[in-house]
């Protein structure tokens, strides 16, 4: 296994998801990656005051900054590869901001044209605690918000849609350190982005952010075989998770439902009635986010439902 180290240049990062760009780096199956990617708007000085106005890798904001893409030797159209999350190490400090955008969530609190919010978070990430200017004290649980592959089709592509071909903008707290994320190829080498990174986040992300950080991710990336699923799913500390994503929250529900059912009859061998049975013993059905007005639903199976052996 060969180790590389990724840092969020001017060279290495971008606001958009192309087939057209040219991989930073390309790693070989196995391989491990330590990503530094900045927050969500590229922030290249921290703010010294909530809402302060700094310098940006990005003049124009069109998207998240990430970083990559990373190339995958290998890596083919209808292969799946799967993104082990090692560590994940917000830097020193965050924001969170609400009503920048109108939204279905502000129109529905009565907060159109409202100023915006800001909070100002110190964090420490050795003892895994966020203070923000206003005295609040949060746990930290880091991971990224934006996890993706580049879409098959040609051109630029926003980064705010999350896509269950694809992944990108999934907002999915779950996704901690430990976990495994499975992503469906759509283009010659993967092409791998990262970037977003979240010290902590409540289901939902309700006021269109989290904590907004830099993030240092360290990431093995490899090709999957033999995988039940064709769209995004994860293996994580909480259990395995499918995830749907739609304008209507109905048929996100739905999605990442069908699939966890599919997932299950697999797993234990069941047919598709027998095991919608048990999932609704056990199966949670969770708001990802309703930040990005493609809604996302994900679905967790705990892990002790599944038989060892």
């Amino acid at each position: 296994m060969t180790t590389h180290q990724l840092a969020a240049t001017r060279e290495t990062t971008v606001d958009v998801f192309s087939r057209d760009h040219q991989p930073v780096l390309t790693v070989d199956p196995g391989d491990r990656v330590v990503v530094r990617s900045l927050d969500a708007s590229g922030y290249l000085q921290r703010q010294t005051y909530p809402g302060q106005a700094q310098p940006r890798m990005f003049s124009a904001t069109r998207g998240h900054c990430l970083t990559g893409p990373v190339a995958v030797r290998g890596a083919r159209p209808g292969d799946i590869i799967s993104v082990h999350l090692a560590g994940l190490r917000p830097g020193p400090w965050g924001w969170t901001v609400s009503t920048t955008v109108e939204s279905p969530v502000t129109q529905r609190l009565g907060l159109t044209g409202s100023a915006p919010a800001w909070l100002l978070w110190e964090l420490d990430a050795d003892a895994g605690t966020g203070t923000a200017d206003r005295g609040f004290v949060r746990a930290l649980a880091p991971f990224l918000g934006v996890l993706g592959l580049c879409p098959a089709t040609p051109g630029e592509h926003s980064t705010t849609p999350p896509r269950t071909d694809a992944g990108g903008n999934i907002d999915c707290r779950e996704l901690v350190a430990g976990s495994t994320l499975f992503l469906p190829v759509s283009v010659d080498g993967a092409l791998l982005y990262l970037g977003d990174g979240h010290a902590a986040q409540g289901d939902g992300e309700v006021g269109g952010t989290a904590i907004e950080c830099p993030m240092t991710t360290e990431v093995v990336v490899d090709l999957a075989a033999d995988q039940v699923l064709p769209t995004i799913h994860a293996e994580t500390p909480a259990g395995r998770i499918t995830f749907g994503f739609s304008p209507d929250l109905n048929v996100a529900m739905g999605d990442a439902l069908d699939a966890m059912v599919t997932w299950m009859q697999h797993l234990l061998d069941l047919d598709k009635a027998t095991a919608l049975a048990l999932a609704g013993t056990c199966v949670d059905m969770r708001i990802t986010q309703v930040a990005n007005r493609t809604w996302g639903v994900h679905a967790v199976l705990p892990n002790d439902v599944v038989a060892p052996g």
